[in-house]
């Protein structure tokens, strides 16, 4: 659904974006994740074409966004909604007003504005406070009123921009479990920006890890967990650093009620000793990460270990 190919922007001698390639399936919830200044707002702003690329390509549904004309192009920006991290509403305008305004520049008749605001006030939870005025609202309200704008136009892909760094956990929450029912009923792909662990954790399918302008680590929540020294788990997964010499890191998915370290103890001659680990509930399920000692024989207590599908990792 979004193609970026080796994307360079530069301001003056600063570079925001150094060779970026990004591939968004269809349909899921994609996270960009980095510190301020790693270049995610300014990738963000490349994928709408709201900043040009210096060098690479942009395709977003098919659509190569980085050859079209200007008229072409805001033609395009329709199937793109995108929500702020400051909400970015019209303090003149009432909540309802706020919403038709993309409308109004499409040039939707009034009486099909009016039945498309009301449907969308409805889903993002609001019904009955489109007469209010943004000053009337919670961090939380406002942010939904920002959510049905971006979706006025009915677009194929949804960009969020640090949506949810303005509010607070349980506002969060709520927010990310609107976007998490939006991306399940109404099909959209979202692409969202944030410097919080929580956010991926809660809501994303897939993540990029961004540092200096480029993309360091890509790829499914379900496939970095699985590959060694992947950079998103230890982040998941803090553990005390460097990790002891022969010790092992174990990290499982599935049932994290398994209880194989009592299955490796009855199985072969070894005691094991426990480090360090930790249970987190991801978007795709449970995961868990256990760093221990073996005493004894390791080598086939961890072939065993290998054999269920858990990813073993060996201090060196």
């Amino acid at each position: 659904m979004i193609q970026a190919s080796g994307l360079h922007k530069s301001y003056g001698e600063t570079v925001a974006l150094d060779g970026v390639d990004l591939h968004v399936r269809e349909g899921e919830i994609y996270g960009v994740l980095g510190r301020s200044g790693a270049g995610k707002s300014t990738l963000l702003r490349c994928v709408n074409l709201l900043e040009r690329p210096g060098r690479g390509t942009v395709t977003v549904a098919g659509q190569e966004l980085t050859a079209l004309r200007s008229g072409e192009l805001n033609h395009a920006r329709r199937r793109i909604g995108m929500i702020h991290q400051h909400f970015a509403l019209l303090s003149s305008r009432t909540v309802a007003a706020n919403v038709a305004f993309p409308l109004e520049v499409m040039g939707v008749a009034r009486a099909e504005r009016e039945r498309r605001v009301a449907e969308l006030l409805d889903l993002v939870g609001l019904g009955g406070r489109g007469g209010d005025r943004p000053h009337q609202l919670s961090g939380g309200q406002k942010q939904r009123v920002g959510i049905a704008r971006a979706l006025a136009g009915d677009p194929a892909v949804l960009l969020s921009d640090e949506a949810t760094s303005a509010l607070d956990p349980a506002t969060t929450r709520s927010i990310l479990d609107l976007l998490k029912r939006l991306n399940a009923e109404l099909g959209l792909t979202i692409l969202l920006i944030t410097h919080e662990m929580n956010v991926v954790k809660s809501v994303c399918d897939s993540v990029a890890i961004m540092a200096g302008g480029r993309i360091e680590e890509s790829g499914s929540i379900a496939g970095l967990i699985r590959t060694p020294g992947s950079r998103l788990t230890r982040e998941i997964f803090p553990l005390p650093e460097p990790a002891p010499a022969g010790s092992v890191t174990l990290t499982f998915t599935g049932d994290p009620q398994r209880p194989v370290v009592s299955e490796v103890v009855r199985e072969f001659d070894v005691e094991v000793s426990i480090l360090g680990g930790s249970i987190e509930d991801l978007a795709g399920g449970a995961v868990g990460r256990l760093r221990v000692a073996l005493t004894g024989e390791a080598a086939p207590a961890l072939a065993y270990l290998r054999e269920r599908g858990l990813l073993v990792e060996v201090a060196r």
